[in-house]
């Protein structure tokens, strides 16, 4: 966190952050045309950023690509915001509000845990909903099975698709149909991809979602900071988040059920 908040702390990497808030994936080159700096100068802060983890990185050919990360920024606020703040203040920090020019979003973190114990908790239902908003996923985890996501009180699937790579405990590529209402039913169909790399005692996940249509319903991944902290929160802990917006759903019955 010293990190982040020490990037956080210039103006210029603050208006960096808000320029791939505007528009994702830049090149260098795209960057440094909107700012009065030396294409090194600019370079120096994007290294920064990437080492607070504000900033990802991915080649497409010749060119690296610079993606907005919000996960540290929705952990500083689950460490230091939401208790002494109303439900309402979360939609400072997460992606809420309307994202132009949107394909495809990549978020990165790390995890003091194993691949095996990370993967388990990204396939397993019960675990899965202890993080995922009370939603597990169900599959048996082959090339080309199907998956489905579901709330255990509801009574409507929330998500569904199918497993394109499977390969325990590094790599999961996933097409994925949202359910849970109309706005993100007309999206169609999406790419998630889950990457898994042991850095010492630790891991770095890496989520990627894509093939998303420019200007898609931010429903479709506006959550996942929130996802990602409560699954560091969980296997480093051993305790479930907190957050106003992470218990949204936990405390759901089916209709008819007694709380």
């Amino acid at each position: 966190m010293e990190l982040v908040f020490k990037a956080l702390a210039d103006p210029t990497r603050r208006e960096l952050l808000d320029e791939l808030f505007r528009r994702d994936g830049q090149p260098l080159n795209a960057l440094v045309e909107r700012f009065d700096m030396s294409r090194i100068g600019v370079a120096k802060h994007l290294r920064l950023l990437e080492e607070a983890g504000l900033v990802v990185t991915k080649r497409r050919g010749r060119e690296k690509l610079h993606y907005l990360n919000p996960v540290p920024i929705r952990l500083v606020h689950d460490r230091w915001v939401s208790k002494f703040t109303e439900g309402w203040t979360a939609g400072l920090v997460d992606l809420k509000e309307e994202l132009e020019h949107t394909m495809e979003k990549v978020f990165e973190i790390y995890i003091r845990t194993t691949p095996e114990r990370l993967w388990e908790a990204i396939t397993d239902p019960n675990i899965r909903a202890k993080y995922n908003f009370g939603a597990g996923v169900r599959s048996d985890w082959t090339p080309g099975s199907s998956f489905t996501m579901a709330h255990p009180n509801g009574l409507d699937l929330l998500g569904e698709g199918e497993n394109l790579e499977v390969e325990p405990p590094r790599r999961l590529v996933q097409s994925m149909r949202a359910l849970w209402g109309p706005e993100v039913i007309a999206e169609g169909t999406s790419r998630v991809t889950w990457e898994i790399e042991p850095v010492g005692d630790s891991c770095r996940l890496t989520v990627t979602h894509d093939q998303l249509r420019e200007g898609a319903n931010d429903q479709l991944f506006g959550g996942w900071p929130m996802i990602l902290s409560g699954l560091k929160t969980w296997l480093e802990t051993g305790e479930l988040l907190t957050t106003p917006g992470s218990m949204m759903y936990q405390e759901e019955r089916a209709p008819g059920s007694s709380r």
